[in-house]
């Protein structure tokens, strides 16, 4: 099941074409194999070849799925169809190809195959992200704004800070994706139980090689489906990051907030009954599939439990699951990089809403303040704390110059002290350092 808007190149990836043709790669290379072993005639093999070759290097066409189809309605199996209809192409020394192998050593062979180009064309998606990240925690990295728990105003922090923090959340996803590239990279070719019973190991070995895979060191019908669900699984934690990135897009772009908003083209619309409404509509979509690419997890996982040596309760959970999830992944990653990259942001806006509580997030470094000067933190907690409750309550007052004028805070600090206090870079002093953290020097 291939969703709307997919990229070509990851539309292809999943099409029945292509998934007949990586059969056919995982069939032809276990039977170049047996030759190369002397147990195919090099007639017949040549035949196989000459036949072949055209559909491994441009594909089936929509003719021939439709063929499969055709003859799968009276098989009721969709390999064995396939099998017939390379019959059909090549004749009769065709009786050559899947000798000793079972439906399955096809299926995950070749799914390993396209799950392994899939998420290379993700992690390829993930590199364009991750610069784009970089360059804007650069642009902003001392882009003064309020920062938030709990949505409520905090303490100064930098627009560039928020980028750097995706960046290396971005970078573990990177390294799950990698791993699960890994994990996912084994096909298996050792018959109907995996016994080897009916080919050797070295059939497996060659055609694993072939398509860029490692056998699977033992398996039974099938490859062991926790690959699969780990595979599944960090795409899940990047969509979960995905989410939490276009959530903050969101929240910055409220009206009330407005310290960022995405891209608004001329003739855009907003609403249908509005007029001038400029919607966070990409970032709610992102949340959308990102909540979507979460709910494969239950499917992937349960699909690690099955009975004896395999059954086929997995196989029509992942032939919606795993193209959905790699295709969404790739679509999510590409509209989230330009979304950020095309991100219309106002610094003015941001100082505006750092000034909205009239100094209050001062109240730490003063309690600390008063702290070293030897005051006990119990009470240096309820000194400040008094005269925040005053400044939240009366919106004409500001806290810098209700803390000047305390008599308890001026016994212990004098006006220059507080003056270098209650400075806005103070909180900005070791943003250069977290850089080289993430980014190195």
């Amino acid at each position: 099941m291939i969703p709307r808007y997919t990229r070509p190149i990851m539309a292809k990836l999943w099409s029945p074409e292509e998934r007949l043709r990586a059969w056919l790669l995982v069939e032809f290379y276990a039977t170049e194999a047996w030759y190369k072993l002397g147990k195919v005639p090099e007639r017949d093999f040549q035949i196989i070849k000459e036949k072949l070759t055209p559909y491994m290097e441009k594909g089936f066409t929509f003719e021939n799925v439709k063929r499969v189809e055709e003859i799968e309605a009276t098989t009721k199996h969709d390999v064995i169809a396939f099998l017939t209809h390379l019959s059909e192409i090549v004749g009769p020394s065709a009786r050559y190809l899947h000798i000793g192998m079972t439906s399955s050593d096809m299926l995950d062979t070749s799914m390993a195959y396209l799950m392994k180009k899939a998420m290379e064309i993700i992690l390829e998606d993930l590199e364009n992200l991750l610069e784009i990240l970089k360059e804007k925690a650069y642009q902003y990295k001392d882009t003064v704004m309020i920062g938030r728990t709990h949505g409520i105003h905090a303490e100064p922090i930098t627009f560039g800070l928020k980028f750097a923090l995706w960046y290396e959340e971005m970078k573990r996803n990177r390294r799950r994706l990698n791993s699960a590239l890994e994990t996912i990279s084994y096909g298996k070719i050792s018959g109907a139980v995996g016994t080897f019973a009916h080919l050797p190991l070295e059939v497996e070995a060659y055609v694993c090689e072939k398509l860029g895979l490692k056998p699977d060191p033992i398996s039974n019908q099938i490859v062991q489906r926790d690959r699969y669900a780990e595979y599944i699984c960090a795409l899940g934690i990047l969509a979960g990051t995905i989410e939490k990135i276009a959530t903050e897009i969101r929240h910055l772009q409220r009206t009330e907030v407005l310290e960022a908003e995405e891209y608004f083209s001329p003739g855009q619309k907003g609403s249908s009954a509005m007029p001038h409404k400029r919607n966070p509509i990409l970032s709610e979509n992102l949340c959308g599939l990102a909540r979507t690419i979460r709910g494969y997890l239950i499917p992937a996982l349960e699909n690690m439990v099955l009975w004896h040596e395999r059954d086929i309760s997995h196989s029509s959970a992942e032939r919606m699951i795993i193209p959905s999830a790699t295709t969404l992944a790739d679509f999510a990653l590409v509209r989230l990089t330009n979304l950020l990259k095309n991100l219309i942001v106002y610094p003015e806006r941001m100082l505006k809403n750092l000034n909205l509580t009239r100094g209050l997030f001062f109240s730490q470094p003063l309690m600390l303040a008063l702290v070293e000067k030897g005051m006990v933190r119990e009470e240096a907690y309820r000194i400040v704390q008094e005269l925040a409750m005053k400044v939240w309550q009366d919106e004409n007052l500001n806290f810098v110059e209700v803390v000047k004028e305390n008599p308890k805070i001026k016994e212990v600090l004098s006006e220059r002290e507080l003056e270098n206090l209650l400075e806005v870079r103070n909180y900005l002093t070791q943003v250069e350092k977290i850089f080289e953290r993430v980014f190195g020097k």
